[in-house]
This record gives structure tokens, C-alpha cells and sequence, in this order.
């Protein structure tokens, strides 16, 4: 398996650290309003990359946090009257809506950068002591950055025009720098503002301390794939490694993935322009699989358009794949033979051909475009062979095997079966009617068989209340 890696601008051979395992961090969102859809495309994209790890055998520990003590979330904080620990968890339960929606896996771990402080305040302490930060005199620790020699590695930028870069601006608190160039680990409070107390002053943490504690608390000091979209390598991801390489004394991680921006109508997003579109406004007009199905139609280091003439091509393309799979259950649960003719495990065997450049084309740095093209022609292959004479294993196999390959990409083959309200009154009767009849086991069966179906109940004194999950 390849990977082009940031650090190297090469497409390298994925070895882990340690055999058989991956260990993954990627920056997530700064919750202050509802996700976008550039905030989806690392989400799908680096899902998919730990999907297709886990496909291989490896046992990922995907790692992703929520920025959730920002100038951002602070301002909304302030607009609405209320804590910013109020407006952090409100969008980090709606940006969990968004990602079941577009069935992104949940994280190994979703640390949070507020519940982190104590090894934030540890490691700048570690940089002070080893020479590599300073305090300010008024409470503001600022990182050496000439210091670590490698600064610029990942960014590709050096050191001289970064300085010269700078002589034009005027930046903030310049005069208490030692170089214009040092960046801000620790910064004191203000009015209004949550904080924290340290050895430097009352406070909080600069944004990038927080990604490299938390990759080292849930991760350890050395990493597999530290991922995330391309306006992160500088300065947040090129700043994290200088951080934590000069605290932990090891490179931080041996292979960096970027994803390209995403446009809209061949614009950048942006609020000014009116272009900015949230996921849970998508959602409104299309289910959020045609939105994954449309980010993985091209290369995630390729940058992306977003249009509504694209989305209603991916919405068709994966309804050929759902009328697909739905057509060979069908035929599965129609078939008048059970074991397949020796002709259908011929076919069988050919169809082993797809899955092969399905592979071929994740382990070549994840081309899902590719992978997708894969199981078109599974579908090519299955509409053409499995008729109303084809046996149950052979329908059974193909789809199988459809379903497999759509579930690396986080795409759901075959069609959740909508539940009817009427039916669900139904089965909430039958399973009361067994209550009172003690037939516990059947009760228990219809709760199962509800919650499968993404019914949940709840049993009160005014009798039995459900929702949808």
C-alpha cells in the first residue's frame, strides 16, 4: 500500500510503526457553528483511509478532537449571551448528527481540547525547561522557532523567506518576541474569556499545543499518519511538529496526508460570497451518502467542485449501485436453486477481478475514484449475468461481495428498509400483548427488531413513547 506523504512529496510504502496496527490523528473541527462542506471532505476521506486499513487487518486507533476553546467559539459565546462550553457542546452533538449521517466511523478517541489542559501546560513547561519556549512578561509563552532547525520541513518553506515575509507585517505583540518568526503556546486571559490557570499567568492554550498533547496522550509520542486538510501543513501542522519533536525528542510522524480544498460552482466557499453550504443544509435536499458518494469520485489530493449539476450525477450513479444490490437480493430470495452451476462459479471467479482493482486501486494511495470505477463494473457484471435463473449463491455471492467493497467506502450498498409509523403502532401492540401474556422473550424480540430499524423506545407512565434514532 502507497501513500503520498506531505513530508517527502513522494508516494511512499506504508510500513507502521508497529506491526499490525495504525496509529492516526487527524484535526477536527472548531465547534462553533454547524460543519461545512470543506469541513466534510477530511472527515469522509480520512474515514475511508482507516476504513480500507481495517480491510487490510490493521487495528487502527483513529484518533480526531474537537477545537472546542477558540476566538471563534468565544465571539458566537459572547453574541448569544451564553458560556462558550455552551455553544462547544451544542455543535459538537450537531457535527455528530452530520457525521452519522454521512457514515463516518466514531473515532477511537474525540478528545477535547478544554478537557486537556493539564498536559498542555506539562508540555510547554517541558519546551521552557529545555530552552525551546519563553514567557513574555506579561504571562505569554512564545516558542523558539529558530531553535529547531527543521522548522519548514513538512511546508517546504524556509526560514529566510518566512522572515522576510514578515518584515511587511506588523505583528501583534512583536516587540515582546524575541523573533518575529515565534509563535504562541500560552496566552493570557481576557475579560470574559474562559481560562485556566499556570505557572505563567491565567490563560489558555495556543491552537496548535493542543493537537500535539492530545496525538501524545492517545497516541504516544511517535505516530503513523497525522492527516487533515492542505490549509493546516502551514503553520498548524508545521508548528506541531516542532513542538512536539523538540518535547519528545522523536519525529513526530512518518507519514503526513493533506486533502485539496473543495470549490463551490468553481468559487472558493466563503460567507462573504454566499456560497457557504452546511452539510445539514445538504441534507435537506439529498441523503448524505450522495455527499460522501460525490467526494470520493475524485482523487482527495485533487481539489474538488462542488455544483448541483455534480450532485444529481452522484445521486443517479449511486442509485445504479443501490437498484443493484436491491435487484440481487431479489433474485437471492426469488432463486428456485440453492448451490450455483459450475458456469456461475466460473462467472464467480471472474468477478474475483474486481475486487483485485478495487485493491489495486486503494493500496495506490487511496484512488477511490478508481475503487468506485471497480464496482461499477461489478454492477456491469451483475446486471448482466444474474437473471430470474440464476441460483440463490450466486445472487447471494455477487452481492455480498457489492456490499463488502461499498462498506470500505462508507457507502451503504444495499437501501435501509423506511419503517412505517403504522407498523411500528403495530409491533409496539403485539409487544405489549406479550408483556401481558409474559412472553418476555417475544417482547424483547420486537424491541430488537424496532431498534434495528432505528426505532427506540421508552417505556413511561403514560404507556410506551418512541422515536427515531
Amino acid at each position: 500500500m502507497k501513500l503520498f506523504n506531505t513530508l517527502t512529496r513522494r508516494k511512499e510504502e506504508f510500513v507502521p510503526l508497529e506491526e499490525g496496527k495504525v496509529r492516526m490523528y487527524v484535526c477536527g473541527p472548531t465547534v462553533y457553528n454547524l460543519i461545512h462542506i470543506g469541513n466534510a471532505r477530511p472527515m469522509i476521506i480520512f474515514d475511508t483511509v482507516r476504513r480500507y486499513m481495517e480491510y487490510k487487518g490493521y487495528e487502527v486507533n483513529f484518533v480526531s478532537n474537537f477545537t472546542d476553546v477558540d476566538d471563534k467559539i468565544i465571539k458566537k459565546a459572547i453574541e448569544e449571551g451564553v458560556s462558550a462550553q455552551e455553544i462547544s457542546e451544542r455543535y459538537i452533538s450537531e457535527c455528530r448528527k452530520d457525521m452519522d449521517g454521512m457514515n463516518v466511523k466514531p473515532a477511537t478517541t474525540n478528545p477535547q481540547a478544554t478537557q486537556e489542559i493539564g498536559g498542555m501546560i506539562s508540555m510547554i513547561q517541558t519546551l521552557v525547561d529545555k530552552g525551546y519556549a519563553y514567557p513574555a512578561a506579561d504571562g505569554t509563552v512564545y516558542f523558539r522557532v529558530k531553535k529547531f532547525k527543521e522548522y519548514g520541513k513538512l511546508s517546504h518553506k524556509n526560514l529566510d523567506d518566512l522572515q522576510s515575509g514578515f518584515r511587511s507585517l506588523q505583528v501583534s505583540g512583536e516587540d515582546q518576541k524575541e523573533d518575529p518568526l515565534d509563535f504562541v503556546l500560552w496566552k493570557p486571559k481576557k475579560e470574559g474569556e474562559p481560562s485556566w490557570p499556570s505557572p505563567w499567568c491565567d490563560g489558555r492554550p495556543g491552537w496548535h499545543i493542543e493537537c500535539s498533547v492530545m496525538a501524545k496522550k492517545y497516541l504516544g509520542d511517535e505516530i503513523d499518519i497525522h492527516a487533515g486538510g492542505e490549509d493546516l501543513i502551514f503553520p498548524h501542522h508545521e508548528n506541531e511538529i516542532a513542538q512536539s519533536e523538540c518535547c519528545n525528542d522523536k519525529i513526530f510522524a512518518k507519514y503526513w496526508m493533506h486533502n485539496a480544498f473543495l470549490n463551490i460552482d468553481n468559487r472558493k466557499m466563503s460567507k462573504s460570497l454566499g456560497n457557504f453550504r452546511t452539510v445539514r443544509e445538504i441534507s435537506e435536499q439529498y441523503d448524505l451518502q450522495v455527499l460522501r458518494f460525490f467526494m470520493l469520485n475524485a482523487h482527495y489530493r485533487s481539489p474538488l467542485n462542488f455544483s448541483a449539476d455534480l450532485m444529481e450525477a452522484a445521486k443517479n450513479a449511486l442509485e445504479r449501485i443501490t437498484d443493484a444490490a436491491a435487484n440481487l437480493k431479489d433474485r437471492k430470495a426469488a432463486a428456485q436453486t440453492e448451490a450455483a452451476t459450475d458456469a456461475e462459479k466460473e462467472l464467480l471467479a471472474q468477478s474475483q477481478e474486481f475486487v483485485k482493482k478495487f485493491e489495486e486501486a486503494m493500496d495506490d494511495d487511496f484512488n477511490t475514484a478508481d475503487a468506485l470505477a471497480a464496482i461499477f463494473e461489478l454492477v456491469k457484471f451483475a446486471n448482466t449475468n444474474v437473471s430470474e435463473e440464476s441460483s440463490s449463491e450466486f445472487a447471494g455471492v455477487l452481492l455480498d461481495t457489492m456490499v463488502k467493497l461499498c462498506d470500505v467506502l462508507g457507502l451503504k450498498a444495499e437501501k435501509k428498509e423506511e419503517i412505517l409509523d403504522k407498523e411500528i403502532e403495530d409491533l409496539i401492540a403485539e409487544r405489549q400483548e406479550a408483556r401481558k401474556a409474559k412472553n418476555f422473550a417475544r417482547a424483547d424480540e420486537i424491541r430488537d427488531e424496532l431498534l434495528a430499524k432505528g426505532i427506540i423506545l421508552k417505556d413511561t407512565r403514560e404507556g410506551v413513547k418512541w422515536k427515531r434514532a
